[in-house]
């Protein structure tokens, strides 16, 4: 299986993961000039913007969430937020899918 289709499987079960939890799918895959924010949930009248990492062990899926990556997502954040108009709280979570299951880090930052 390519690594998009892997992707998308591990954005949808994400996506399952999040409802079951009490968050409500606002967006997903949303692309600017900065980058991609993966999914955008709402829980408790705050945004979350989050990033899903799948591979085979949690190690080497969470070593993926860089401080590159981060500082991507913030600049990608901020352009949705004001194209939007959103005045929200808004967080930064990941989601580690791996094949034992997934891992919600909340809040993640820099």
């Amino acid at each position: 299986m390519h690594t998009k289709a892997k992707g998308n499987i591990a954005e949808e079960r994400g996506c399952e993961f999040l409802r079951s939890r009490g968050c409500r799918i606002i967006d997903r895959n949303v692309y600017n000039r900065f980058g991609e924010i993966d999914i955008i949930a709402l829980k408790d009248n705050v945004l979350r913007f989050v990033e899903v990492k799948s591979a085979q062990s949690y190690e080497q899926a969470v070593n993926n969430i860089t401080p590159s990556k981060l500082q991507k997502l913030n600049r990608t954040i901020q352009t949705y937020l004001q194209k939007k108009k959103f005045s929200l709280d808004y967080c930064v979570d990941a989601l580690i899918v791996t094949d034992d299951g997934i891992e919600w880090i909340e809040n993640i930052t820099l």
